[in-house]
């Protein structure tokens, strides 16, 4: 399952995205990991999500990020919901590699029985209609 956050720049993305987690996090079978770029969240979440600064990893685009959580993934199975905040910040503003990020998470989930929740700064009325049904 994979849910999209999507929202112009001051629209409350990443108030909602903090929300979902210490939800997750409180009822969670497993592990919750939150990605965000820069530091940002540490006081906001508690302290059982683990946290990645993807500027530490050097994670700069789509086919690095997806062997990150790949990585993840194969390193412990019992992560159960990944989190990606800013999700252009991280990959770079391409719509078309957004989306393409996208729909690989939705697959991924689902393969690894994995919840995926990603904000994305952009207009929600420029969203493809495959994105769509993830907002």
């Amino acid at each position: 399952m994979i849910q999209v956050i999507m929202g112009l720049k001051g629209s409350g993305k990443t108030k909602k995205l903090v929300d979902s987690i210490n939800i997750a996090v409180a009822g969670a079978q497993g592990d919750v990991v939150c990605i965000e770029y820069g530091k940002k969240l540490t006081y906001d979440v508690s302290h059982r999500v683990r946290l990645v600064d993807s500027k530490e990893y050097g994670i700069t685009n789509l086919d690095m990020l997806k062997g990150f959580i790949s990585g993840l993934h194969a390193g412990n199975f019992d992560i159960t919901n990944v989190y990606i905040d800013n999700l252009y910040k991280t990959i770079g503003t391409d719509r078309a590699a957004g989306e393409a990020f996208i729909i690989w998470c939705a697959a991924f989930a689902e393969a690894n029985n994995m919840k995926f929740t990603v904000t994305v700064s952009d207009d929600p009325a420029m969203a493809s209609e495959e994105i769509k049904k993830y907002l």
